[in-house]
């Protein structure tokens, strides 16, 4: 069987390693588009640090390039793209331009697209941009991805052992659970195959919206959290140290905890019940295989039950970003909520609060950004 040809565009945490796992699988040759890290990959190679795959010191994709453009030399099978998704600083069709324009789409057909990135609707700007192409149904993969990797220097990846994607054909404004065509099962058993054999852990579900819109749930409620406070999650779920010799922080001090347990873990179920109300509107059905109603109580049990621990040290990524000055993905996580409930009229006060807020922090960051590099290095690396 002729290897898949694969291109992976982002070669940080998340593109890295798929990268790795695409490679490892045997049934991929794998190019990667490693953007702001090129030069370091280059002479380098990528040194992972997995407790999963082991520790991999200079490894390299089967090709590296330094731009999609330089990539857009050869058919793909499938596009994997792992960048950030910043609509308000970069589309997705202007990241992938090379392979929606001439001369590639004079000599080959589209490839197969899987979205490896947060957020919801991420996938709507490069529909259009393909459907414009008359060269047939866009070949779209969602996905809801839970990983946990870290890019600790431009050549050096941490990886806890955690990769599991949910895969799932996008179809544009559709949200029912839908039989896949012949075609649609291909595309999707082959990208699941390349994850499955290279280690992940693969679910391929008939209607992926719905793992998207659950999965955002914690962004939009404990992302914008700490963001907006700077404090991590034990801030607000943390007992204090009972041992003088035991030292961490941020903890829940003792003389207000009170009314955090009064007003701040009420707003944030508040926040995710809106969501709630809006998954209704769009016909998911309380059940497992919609949104159960009981999301809400088991996304606040399972995040307490993580950061009431000493060891946690987790940073949520928009946090993340925003100490780093680097933009956050305020869009896809709340605007495109906001959005989404403005359409079925369906009130969602506390996420506008949060998005406003949040807008003023991406505000600053793109500032201080121009100011520094007059508009250079606004396309989200990851």
């Amino acid at each position: 069987m002729p290897l898949k040809e694969v291109l992976v565009v982002g070669f940080g945490g998340v593109g890295s390693i798929y990268s790795l796992i695409a490679k490892r699988s045997g049934l991929a040759r794998v190019t990667a588009v490693a953007r702001s890290n090129y030069d370091a990959v280059n002479q380098n190679g990528m040194h992972f640090k997995s407790t999963k795959y082991g520790d991999i010191p200079k490894w390299r994709p089967d090709r590296l390039c330094k731009s999609v453009e330089s990539a857009a030399d050869t058919p793909y099978d499938y596009v994997i793209l792992t960048t950030k998704a910043l609509p308000d600083i970069i589309k997705t069709p202007t990241i992938l331009a090379p392979l929606l324009t001439s001369p590639y789409i004079d000599k080959y057909p589209q490839p197969a697209y899987v979205i490896l990135q947060n957020g919801l609707n991420v996938e709507v700007d490069l529909y259009h941009a393909i459907k414009a192409l008359a060269q047939g149904e866009p070949k779209i993969i969602g996905t809801s991805l839970y990983i946990g990797t870290n890019l600790l220097a431009p050549d050096i990846v941490e990886h806890n052992g955690f990769d599991r994607p949910t895969l799932g054909i996008y179809r544009h404004n559709n949200y029912t659970a839908s039989a896949n065509s012949p075609e649609e099962t291909a595309i999707l058993e082959g990208i699941a195959s390349i994850l499955e054999k290279g280690g992940s852990t693969v679910s391929v579900v008939p209607e992926i919206q719905r793992k998207k819109f659950s999965k955002n749930f914690w962004n939009v409620a404990f992302s914008s959290l700490a963001t907006l406070t700077g404090y991590t999650l034990p801030s607000v779920f943390r007992p204090p140290p009972s041992d003088s010799s035991v030292k961490y922080e941020p903890y829940v001090a003792t003389k207000t905890a009170h009314l955090i347990n009064e007003f701040t873990i009420p707003t944030l179920k508040a926040v995710m019940e809106e969501l709630v109300t809006l998954a209704r509107a769009l016909g998911f059905p309380d059940s497992d295989d919609g949104l159960p109603s009981s999301t809400v109580e088991s996304i606040i049990n399972n995040t307490a039950s993580l950061h009431v621990s000493p060891e946690s040290t987790h940073v949520p990524s928009m946090l993340l970003d925003a100490r780093k000055g680097q933009p956050i993905e305020v869009e896809v996580i709340l605007g495109e909520v906001v959005r989404m409930a403005k359409e079925r009229n369906v009130p969602v006060p506390r996420i506008e609060t949060l998005y406003g807020l949040l807008l003023v922090v991406q505000n600053q960051i793109i500032r201080s950004m121009e100011s520094v590099s007059q508009g250079e290095g606004l396309t989200g690396k990851r």
